[in-house]
Formats: C-alpha cells, sequence, structure tokens
C-alpha cells in the first residue's frame, strides 16, 4: 500500500543515505521523503499517526553516523524552496530550517549583520545546528545565544512558536528535538559588510587549520568533557591513525575519524568504543558522542 502517494514532495524509496551524510555512510531509507511545504509535512505526520511509521530527520547529515544496513524508517529532509527561505527585518534574520548555515551567515553578512560568523565552517543547517546548539569549542559562543524565537511543529502538526524562555540550550544539546524546526528568527548585530565577511574568513581559516577534511568525516566525534579537550586526550592515549576496516582517526585531529576507503558504520563504531576504552583506561573521564548515531 502506497500511503504517500497522496504527498506533494518528493518520495523515493530505497535511497542510499550515504548520499545525504558527511560521512558518506549509511544504507537504504525505507523511505526518504522531502516534503514540499509546512502544510505537505502536516500531511506527512498525519499518516504517520496513522500508520505507526518510525521518523527520523536528516539535515546536511553531517553530525551523524548511519548504519550501513537497511534503516526501517522514513527519513525525512527539509530541502526545498519553502525550508529554505532567508528574509530580514532591521536587526532580525529569519530563515528555514532547511538553510544551510553558510547561506544563513553569508547573507547576513552582505547586508552588514554580524554575529553568526563563529559559524563559519560548520557544514550542517539551521535546524541541524539549533537542535546541538552548535558553536566553537568550548567558547561561549553558540548558535542559542542569537535565537530570538523558533517556529516549530510538533509531532501532531501542530505549528507553535517557541521564545527564550521556552527553549533550553546547553552544550552541544538543547530541549528541541521533541520538534520539528520549521524556522529560525535570529538577533544580530551592526557591523560592515566588509568586518562581517572579514570575520567570517577569519573563522573558516581557523577551522581549515585545525579540522582534517582530506577525507569524508562527520566533525567531531565526542564532545569535550568539562576541563578537558576530547582531541588532546585521544592524542595522549596515542590512538592518532588506528585504523578499523576503512576508518581511521586523523592524523591532524584526533577527535576526527576520516572515512578513508569504503568504510561502513561497524568501522567507525570500532573506533569509537576503542576511543572511548582507552581514554577512560588512562584519565578515566567518559567521552560522550557528540554525532548522533542510527543503528
Amino acid at each position: 500500500m502506497n500511503w504517500w502517494k497522496d504527498l506533494k514532495g518528493k518520495v523515493r524509496q530505497g535511497e542510499l543515505l550515504k548520499r545525504h551524510t558527511t560521512f558518506k555512510i549509511g544504507g537504504p531509507a525505507k523511505l526518504f521523503i522531502e516534503p514540499l511545504d509546512r502544510d505537505d509535512l502536516k500531511s506527512l505526520l498525519t499518516l504517520k499517526k496513522r500508520y505507526k511509521i518510525p521518523l527520523l530527520l536528516i539535515g546536511a547529515g553531517s553530525n551523524i553516523l548511519v548504519s550501513s544496513k537497511v534503516i526501517n524508517a522514513v527519513v525525512v529532509r527539509l530541502s526545498s524552496p519553502f525550508f529554505k527561505k532567508i528574509s530580514f527585518c532591521g536587526n532580525i534574520l529569519e530563515a528555514g530550517s532547511g538553510t544551510l548555515l553558510r547561506d544563513a551567515i553569508l547573507a547576513a553578512a552582505r547586508r552588514g549583520l554580524s554575529g553568526g560568523e563563529f559559524l563559519a565552517g560548520i557544514p550542517g543547517t539551521l535546524g541541524g545546528a539549533l537542535v546541538m546548539n552548535a558553536g566553537m569549542g568550548n567558547s561561549d559562543f553558540s548558535i542559542g545565544d542569537l535565537v530570538e524565537s523558533i517556529e516549530a511543529m510538533d509531532y501532531h502538526g501542530k505549528v507553535i512558536r517557541l521564545t527564550k524562555k521556552d527553549i533550553k540550550f546547553g552544550y552541544r544539546c538543547s530541549n528541541l528535538t521533541k520538534y520539528i524546526i520549521l524556522s529560525v528568527r535570529l538577533r544580530l548585530a551592526r557591523r560592515t559588510k566588509r568586518q562581517a565577511m572579514g570575520k567570517i574568513k577569519e573563522y573558516w581559516l581557523c577551522r581549515r587549520l585545525v579540522q582534517d577534511l582530506s577525507s569524508p568525516n562527520a566533525g567531531c566525534i565526542f564532545k569535550n568533557p568539562p576541563g578537558y579537550s576530547a582531541g588532546r586526550l585521544i592524542d595522549s592515549c596515542g590512538l592518532k591513525g588506528r585504523k578499523a576496516g576503512g576508518a581511521r582517526i586523523s592524523l591532524k585531529h584526533a577527535n576526527f575519524i576520516l572515512n578513508d576507503h569504503q568504510a561502513d558504520s561497524a568501522d567507525v563504531l570500532r573506533l569509537m568504543q576503542l576511543v572511548g576504552k582507552q581514554v577512560k583506561a588512562k584519565f578515566k573521564v567518559n567521552l560522550e558522542p557528540e554525532i548522533k548515531v542510527w543503528s
């Protein structure tokens, strides 16, 4: 039964998720759906409830490790033009959750608006960045600090407006996982276009210097424990360059695992388990994954 036949957006069966993750790892999804607009998304959620269908959200696929086996769920990506709109009102940038961070901060800089430059070089969408409260290292800079309000849909299809008092942001986490983010309003500050573009370049170059972009990856694998750098802990265990199948711990940044040669999810998980075990044994520190794992 093709229960999805009346949806207006794109629907694909057996779509390989490795095409949609920065790790280039991921097996076929039972269904891959890109809703046309808000009403189409609401229709999908109604069908999800009626047929009891498991549903997973994906943005730019930059912070997840997807199983190389079949994903028995409907994978939803808000990537239609409706979810990528950008507009401005004074110092407020309003953008859809499917907007790439790169596009949002460049659009703001061109209008002489500043504040989000620290997001430069993060290959994610606004929706994903908000859920994980993306930021720069252990610094105080995080996207949550810029949020004025968020428009979201709950899993019953009800649209709500969340203000600062409704949202709890923490280090690489938030209370937004129970919603589907539709759009966000970010409060920025005035600067000249030249100053804003200069800061973007500065942060982008900083990331290029320390991150390993030589092979597909998902960025930092583990969160920094309080008072520590996860990368330094892993490096101190002598794990740089360690391999499992087609995956390898970066020689440049120990908190990066690279898909060197057609790695699958099991290869990456073996390295993650090795890292966690050795860091725990040497430093008595538990590392918490920063990436989400779809098993």
